[in-house]
């Protein structure tokens, strides 16, 4: 916010109002049922012509959950003392500010009716004041003193009420110069306790509030703190909360005027479970009334009257009353400039204040459920986990006929609705072959799982009675994101059991009722050995961006399925590791000296076995020198005769007369029975192009220039490269690793398809018998011998005795 525009507000008149929109047509929600345009004050409703969100107003009913709450009208925004004034709490936090009015604007220009219940008349009258004393006082000196030199000058303790009498003109119209930048007009309302407790003061203050909003005006309410009487203890009368603080005015406001959510602003995350900044403190992600009981309070903030058990009466009552509420911390740098429309987008910002608990655990819960179970999983023997893997392969093949029966419900209502493309719904259809050839992979992982967790990679001994291990241990929680492909859960599950991961999966709502079954089978599995727990199936309403900020409580998060779901999560995701590929933009290079029939055979393969893959082919490269020759018109025949649409690159364009449409880009992952046809004039210029326009997924060549070839494998800098076979061979199953959480395009920890070996990381093991560093200094009496020993430890030697028995 401009400092110049801060000073001009006491030395020039205020701005002129903006031109107000004409007053739209009122209409009463409980009557008509019907949406009115933006600036009525209308309720219910399907068609704001001004916004392109349905906004609802809820009518002594509070939303259920989050995602809900884009459906909003009318929010009444409080913030808190701490949320406007400075850290020295004289004076306002101008940046602060101006960054929420900004986000308030915003909503109201979608068409909703915003409220502001704001603190900080005091502290900018205290600013205000202090100037004006140390001024006087500077001036009084000077004159009677005859000197230049003056004296120390303090200041007296000053009067809240004179301060707040100070300091309201000033913060409104602060809040106006503000509002005038986005067109938007704002109107001040006083109020005392008194004004709720006379019928008739009531019904006024409704009716001003309610033409302000008809008006399209943001009405900013603040207690007048220059007569306002001090707070009575108790005096809470039966139903109805008393106005003590902004907490309570913003809460008796936002039943009165019936809003749909009261967004409270302090200086605090939201409600915890402790006092925060203790050690085991943890954010309450919602909170339901009569969990008051299990949460202590801590502290006051630094400023205000009110606190967080106050903030939670004033939130419960309002909730009782039929608005939804969020506590959320207003002052964060990181968040402030969004905070607001996070939360009216449903974001996970804050403490969520619910009336609706669901039937299940939340998300948190879960989290903590599957890590506890998990490091259980973890020390159970190699063969106990092998077991549990088993079960799981035999049951696919048991319960065959329930699964493909919950399978072809979700088939059914895919095709319904129309979203899939055809492609998606062959992801999400299973087959008996499917899930034998699923159950036969999961044995592969359970053989794989003998010697995989604890195996030692490295020991050394760094001096006498002192050995170092380097050893395989879990990563701890994984979160698999997947969309359509139920098939991914019993092979990410079998991974995650063998690796001794917890596993929370977040499976596409397609596939709801094949992953349901599918995941009742995981857990019958896991039951063998009491370790339920360890695999999850995230069935509530939180949104993949809300889950990737779990960043306590989740160590690996792993996509499967498109691209754009990919990069959505490497943006949303905050401090966790992201393991995978936003793009499979594959190459098969056709070298000047391959095979006809082997070119024919790999390019049919690796584009038309499984077009929707992310191992297929998108863009074929071919040496210029078989332009012109019978071996490439059998390549164009045969992608004509399997209906493959060719794309022309620039190179090649330019050889044709009549060529087909030219490329938009070439860097394109069509996931469909396209592709790219581009001209190279050598292995070279292929291996320049796929580094330029390629994914690093999985590139092949085709020669039978054994050279060539291998130039090509050493210099090409992808996951997966290929001589003389398929893209399509770039799979978990296909290298033997039984199957794969996906396939990682990264630079560390895994690349390539992901098995089993992907999910462990290490740990250092050190056995010694009193060492201390002290003992290697230059006056102890040991030295270092670093030697590495051999990874198994060679067996005991027998004694004359033992060999005798």
């Amino acid at each position: 916010f401009p400092l110049s525009l801060y000073r001009c507000l006491f030395l020039s008149p205020l701005p002129p109002l903006p031109h107000l929109p004409p007053l739209s047509l009122v209409v009463d929600c409980s009557l008509t049922g019907r949406c009115v345009q933006s600036g009525a004050t209308g309720r219910r409703g399907t068609d704001l012509l001004s916004s392109s969100v349905c906004l609802v107003q809820a009518n002594s009913i509070s939303f259920a959950h989050r995602g809900e709450l884009c459906q909003a009208k009318r929010i009444v925004v409080k913030l808190g003392s701490a949320v406007v004034t400075r850290g020295d709490e004289c004076g306002l936090a101008l940046g602060r500010l101006a960054s929420i009015v900004e986000q308030v604007a915003m909503l109201q220009n979608q068409g909703r009716e915003m409220m502001i219940v704001t603190s900080g008349a005091v502290a900018f009258g205290k600013q205000r004041l202090r100037h004006e004393i140390l001024l006087s006082q500077s001036v009084r000196q000077a004159l009677h003193s005859g000197q230049n030199q003056l004296k120390d000058v303090s200041v007296p303790v000053l009067e809240a009420r004179a301060c707040a009498a100070a300091g309201q003109s000033g913060l409104m119209a602060l809040y106006e110069a503000m509002f005038s930048q986005y067109s938007t007009c704002t109107a001040q309302v006083l109020v005392t306790n008194l004004d709720f407790h006379d019928d008739q003061k009531r019904r006024n203050l409704n009716s001003t509030l309610q033409e302000l909003l008809g008006m399209n005006i943001v009405p900013i309410v603040n207690t007048n703190d220059a007569v306002v009487p001090p707070p009575e203890p108790n005096s809470d009368l039966q139903g109805v909360i008393s106005i003590k603080d902004n907490d309570s005015l913003a809460a008796r406001l936002a039943v009165e005027m019936k809003a749909d959510l009261l967004i409270a602003l302090s200086d605090v995350e939201g409600l915890y479970d402790s006092p925060p900044g203790t050690d085991d403190a943890k954010l309450i992600d919602i909170f339901y009334p009569g969990d008051q009981q299990s949460i202590t309070y801590g502290t006051k903030s630094r400023v205000g009257i009110g606190g967080m058990e106050a903030k939670v009466k004033a939130a419960l009552w309002a909730l009782q009353g039929g608005t939804s509420v969020v506590i959320a911390n207003g002052t964060n740098p990181k968040v402030t400039g969004h905070v607001i429309t996070d939360i009216v987008e449903g974001k996970k910002v804050g403490t969520f204040f619910s009336e609706v608990k669901p039937a299940g655990p939340t998300v948190e819960h879960q989290a903590e459920m599957a890590r506890n179970s998990g490091r259980t999983l973890a020390t159970l023997r190699p063969d106990q986990r092998s077991e549990i893997i088993c079960r799981l392969a035999d049951r696919l093949v048991e319960k065959e006929e329930e699964i493909l029966a919950a399978n072809k419900i979700d088939m059914e209502l895919a095709a319904n609705e129309g979203k899939l493309s055809a492609a998606l719904l062959n992801r999400l259809s299973l087959s008996p072959a499917k899930l034998g050839s699923l159950s036969t992979g999961l044995r592969q992982i359970a053989v794989a799982s003998q010697d995989s967790l604890g195996r030692v990679l490295r020991r050394t001994r760094l001096a006498h009675n002192l050995e170092l291990e380097q050893i395989t241990v879990p990563i701890g929680v994984l979160l698999v994101i997947f969309e359509a492909r139920p098939d991914c859960l019993p092979q990410v599950s079998s991974l995650a059991i063998a690796s001794g991961n917890a596993l929370l999966a977040k499976g596409g709502k397609e596939a709801a009722n094949t992953n349901r079954i599918l995941h009742e089978l995981t857990q019958e599995a896991l039951d063998i050995h009491g370790v339920q727990e360890a695999v999850q199936l995230v069935s509530t309403r939180e949104e993949v961006e809300d889950l990737c900020r779990l960043d306590e409580m989740i160590d690996l998060i792993i996509p499967r399925g498109s691209s754009q779901l990919v990069r959505n999560i490497q943006r949303a995701a905050r401090g966790i590791p992201v393991l995978g590929h936003s793009e499979g933009i594959c190459h098969v290079y056709v070298d000047s000296e391959a095979n006809a029939d082997k070119v024919i055979k790999i390019v049919r393969d690796s584009k038309c076995d499984y077009p929707a893959a992310c191992n297929a082919m998108e863009t074929l490269l071919v040496h210029r020198d078989i332009l012109s020759t019978p071996e490439f018109d059998q390549i164009i025949d045969m992608l004509r005769t399997e209906q493959v649409k060719i794309h022309a690159g620039p190179r090649f364009a330019s050889f044709l007369t009549f060529r087909p449409s030219e490329v938009k880009s070439l860097r394109t992952e069509y996931g469909d029975l396209e592709c790219c046809i581009e001209v190279v004039d050598s292995m070279q210029e292929a291996v320049d192009h796929i580094h330029r326009y390629g994914s690093s997924h999985t590139d092949v060549i085709v020669t039978e220039n054994e050279d060539t070839a291998e130039q090509f494998l050493q210099q090409l800098d992808s996951a997966c490269v290929f001589w003389n076979t398929s893209s399509r061979f770039s799979d978990g199953y296909r290298f033997g690793l039984g199957a794969e959480v996906g396939i990682s395009t990264a630079r560390i920890h895994a690349r390539g398809p992901v098995g089993l070996d992907g999910l462990l990381t290490t740990k250092w093991v050190l056995r010694g018998n009193g060492h201390t560093a002290a003992d290697f200094s230059e006056q102890g009496t040991m030295k270092y011998l670093h030697e590495n020993l051999p990874v198994t430890p060679p067996r005991p030697r027998q004694t004359a005795a033992q060999s005798e028995d």
